[in-house]
């Protein structure tokens, strides 16, 4: 039987690095080559399962893209509800949108109005944690409708760029695997 932190280290081994991706100076945290992996994948959705099992979730919000893979997987185990937060125009019903920045620039997420509703209670995913700006616009959405944030969760948490603090700041959980200092 293996520990925690072997667990960590084996999905830690299988994110590769890409530097200069997408923008020069960007150290790029690759998951899909732990997503291959199929013990690092289980691991990974296994972790997310313990932490939340127990809370009563109603609907897992996953945010575009990499969300999506955990996001569904999470709600498959819970025994809950999956719903997609997207990049626009891609949703065909009628959306609320936040705007965000990120480490690399600006963008705007949505979700459908009527995806969850008042009183739900949600957890938001994404495969990484960097400045905590699409996080934050994902919750405020899950709130806008009057859902329940449980708590934001990710694999990798990028620490030099205080995203927790900021997220934490507002009020929500947060809850990583994995953390990286790239500097």
């Amino acid at each position: 039987m293996t520990t925690l932190a072997e667990n960590y280290n084996y999905v830690k081994e299988h994110i590769r690095i890409v530097p200069d991706f997408p923008k020069k100076g960007i150290m790029f945290l690759d998951i899909t080559t732990a997503l291959k992996d199929a013990k690092a994948m289980q691991m990974m959705v296994d972790f997310l399962y313990e932490k939340f099992k127990s809370e009563n979730v109603d609907y897992v919000a996953g945010i575009e893209s990499r969300g999506f893979i955990f996001g569904a997987a999470l709600a498959y185990k819970l025994g809950c509800g999956f719903v997609t937060i997207r990049k626009p125009n891609k949703l065909p019903a009628k959306t609320i949108k936040e705007d965000y920045t990120l480490e690399y620039g600006t963008n705007t997420i949505e979700i459908h109005e009527d995806a969850i509703k008042s009183g739900d209670r949600v957890v938001v995913i994404d495969d990484l944690l960097a400045t905590g700006g699409t996080a934050i616009a994902a919750c405020n959405l899950i709130k806008r409708v009057g859902a329940e944030v449980v708590s934001t969760a990710f694999i990798i948490e990028l620490d030099p760029l205080k995203g927790r603090e900021k997220i934490e700041s507002q009020g929500y959980k947060v809850i990583s695997m994995l953390n990286y200092d790239l500097d």
